[in-house]
């Protein structure tokens, strides 16, 4: 039943259909149950390839994609590298809700040191605002403690925007200082707004950038071969920084550098390309984080080919209904995914699970394997 519905992506209703036609007879009601009930310990397994996942490369990647729960929209969270895809099913797509994910399940906590003030300058507080918080210096609030603070202070009914930024800082503050969890150093992925600044360093998708430029749409012919001359050079450029991550070298790693800036200050005549070039120039430190990591990938495919799974089984299934039924998707999402990049049958799996043989190593223990060796 697990593997017909989280590795062959068959619907509950062609479940039932399958099993009637065969002669079994059982309820939709139980085959529900079966799928989201009773999973606590590949809930535990995720728990654990999270964890792994999180200390096995220097970077992680993350993408999202929106989901249905009982009628409302969410979104699927996607964190993941070359050895393993998580799935998290939250309300809310903001800098918070990535945290809490980010968390592995400890407790948030907001800490009013020098990098939250910084944060807040430059998520845009007000300096008035922040000198009223700088008596909470080096202090570190639990959440409960943070919200009477923040309710006093900043009211959620007038100063909404602000309160958000103040809770945004702190908490990543609160994060980068954690010693008990794998606190992630660079973050891959497009430049939406809520991946900023979780992270100390931030790279960015040179796939997704390249899209920008596929949005224009130009008629006149000028303009035509000046946008077709441009991404030529743009795409010989990524080429390079290819080559440069089979083999790094530091002075190739400059004249690289220097191209880019070459690059990206091209005159055409053509203000909506010169105008899309400039904004690819100013991501120069995220797009070129290659150079100073080289094993950061020049794209997010890997987060997008998650993603794409997962819109995949919303096709089929279209939603979940509970939170057992969510949490379930998630669980097995992210144990289905993981096992089929680290060439493990994903059926085996949780049938070695569900029948408590234990044979198979733990798919928390492939990456950390697989990790060391690489």
């Amino acid at each position: 039943m697990l593997t017909l519905y989280h590795v062959a992506n068959t619907s509950e209703p062609k479940i039932h259909e399958c099993l009637e036609s065969i002669g079994i007879l059982i309820s939709k009601s139980t085959i529900s149950r079966i799928i989201t009930e009773n999973n606590d310990l590949f809930h535990e397994e995720k728990a654990e390839i999270f964890q792994a996942g999180l200390n096995s490369t220097a970077y992680q990647q993350i993408d999202d994609t929106s989901a249905r729960v009982n009628g409302s929209n969410c979104y699927t969270q996607i964190i993941c590298n070359q050895y393993y895809a998580a799935y998290f099913t939250v309300p809310n797509k903001n800098r918070e809700t990535i945290l809490d994910i980010l968390l592995c399940r400890n407790e948030k906590t907001y800490f009013f040191n020098e990098e939250a003030f910084e944060l807040m300058e430059t998520f845009n507080v007000s300096k008035i605002w922040i000198e009223r918080l700088s008596s909470f210096k080096d202090k570190i609030y639990n959440k409960e403690e943070m919200n009477r603070k923040m309710n006093y202070s900043f009211p959620p009914d007038r100063y909404k925007t602000i309160r958000t930024r103040i809770l945004e800082a702190c908490s990543i503050a609160s994060y980068h200082q954690m010693t008990n969890i794998p606190v992630v150093n660079i973050l891959l992925s497009d430049d939406a707004p809520q991946f900023r600044k979780l992270t100390y360093q931030h790279a960015y998708c040179w796939i997704h950038d390249g899209r920008n430029y596929k949005k224009l749409r130009p008629v006149v012919p000028y303009y035509q071969e000046k946008l077709k001359a441009f991404l030529d050079k743009y795409w010989d450029y990524y080429g390079k920084l290819c080559e440069f991550k089979i083999k790094p070298d530091s002075e190739v790693a400059e004249q690289l550098d220097a191209e880019f800036d070459q690059l990206f200050s091209t005159k055409t005549g053509y203000d909506q390309l010169e105008e899309r070039i400039s904004k690819t120039k100013e991501k120069k430190k995220s797009l070129l984080m290659v150079l100073r990591v080289p094993e950061i990938p020049l794209h997010n495919n890997a987060a997008e080919l998650a993603a794409r799974a997962k819109v995949r089984k919303r096709d089929v299934s279209l939603q979940t209904v509970t939170e057992k039924g969510t949490k379930a998707n998630d669980t097995f999402m992210t144990i289905v995914q993981t096992a089929k990049k680290l060439s493990v049958s994903a059926c085996a799996y949780i049938y070695d699970r569900v029948s408590n043989k234990f044979e198979m190593t733990s798919l928390a223990q492939l990456i950390r394997e697989k990790s060391t060796l690489n």
